[in-house]
């Protein structure tokens, strides 16, 4: 018999003798995990499943490997990982994008309802993205860009990695809270999103600090401010947003965490969540993290559920208006 067959005749035996499913976990995992990443291999959320299997191979003692599963806004990736089977072996590293803003813009297009078929284990890390600007552009800070927005109205292009995710609604905020209007021009990927910054062909794009920081380090863009609602701890020199009075209410971060299947074994959750949080504990991946621009978040499964709402509602306020 197939082993997810008889994994499942089991639940339901234990199930009928009234025993906790969570003794299905007692030798869990017995077998390889697949963390899915619903982007192409080679980007920020590729290597940091990479980096975090690297760390639960050894916790774990089992391998760990990672499925790149990218399209339709990430929606591809999360929605095999909903449908997997519920037996803590098919995870997802999951982001804003495709667990909390998605549902509020692709509604007809979903094939599965986050809140309902994924279970959440941990937060990973908060990433701000970071406003760089064409180095000729002429604006230097927020109040700049604004003014220079004011006395040109719809034409300042503003670019992103795609429509809905977190970069999007990065360039909608900045909009809604100081009343300029932007051309939005949504790419495939930052990588050619920032080419085409640099030269000059669009004239500014939200984006991730780590794959900025090559392109500000070689002065092809200039950094203006970063998307969170204070400065980075790890690039202090770059204004934050919210320092302009008139958005002053700017927050903002794209962020990533661990899922399951629903149904998935409470028992099961809480062995990944320890492992997990035991892993953003370890100096060489926190290090890692900071490179990637972001800070180790550890939550609980209740905590990360609970910031997942209150994430969600902040979207929706953007996305509604």
């Amino acid at each position: 018999m197939h082993t997810t067959s008889r994994r499942a005749l089991l639940c339901s035996a234990l199930a009928l003798a009234g025993l906790p499913l969570g003794a299905l976990a007692q030798d869990y995992p017995a077998r390889t995990l697949t963390i899915v990443v619903p982007f192409s291999a080679g980007g920020g959320v590729d290597t940091m499943a990479r980096l975090l299997a690297d760390k639960l191979r050894v916790s774990l003692r089992q391998s760990v490997v990672v499925d790149n599963k990218p399209g339709a806004s990430g929606m591809l990736g999360a929605g095999v990982v909903a449908k997997a089977n519920p037996d803590g072996y098919t995870l997802l590293l999951g982001s804003a994008g495709e667990t909390a803003i998605n549902p509020l813009i692709f509604k007809e297009k979903m094939q599965y309802v986050p809140q309902r078929d994924l279970a959440p284990i941990t937060a990973i890390t908060r990433v701000p993205n970071v406003l760089v600007a064409h180095p000729g552009f002429p604006a230097k800070n927020v109040a700049e860009l604004v003014a220079h927005a004011q006395k040109n109205p719809g034409k300042l292009t503003y670019a992103t990695s795609g429509v809905g995710n977190p970069q999007h609604l990065n360039g909608e905020l900045l909009q809604m809270l100081t009343g300029i209007k932007m051309q939005h021009v949504p790419y495939k990927g930052a990588a050619n999103q920032l080419v085409d910054v640099a030269s000059g062909n669009v004239d500014i794009t939200f984006v991730s600090l780590a794959g900025a920081t090559p392109f500000i380090k070689g002065g092809r863009v200039k950094a203006l401010a970063v998307t969170s609602a204070r400065r980075a701890g790890f690039a202090p020199e770059i204004a934050a947003i919210a320092e302009f009075a008139p958005a002053a209410a700017y927050d903002l971060d794209n962020w990533f965490g661990l899922f399951a299947p629903a149904k998935t074994p409470p028992a099961v959750l809480e062995k990944l969540n320890a492992a997990v949080t035991a892993a953003l504990r370890d100096p060489d991946l926190v290090q890692r993290l900071r490179e990637q621009g972001g800070e180790p978040m550890p939550l609980s499964p209740t905590e990360f559920r609970a910031f997942i709402q209150t994430e969600t509602a902040k979207y929706a306020r953007i996305v509604n208006e």
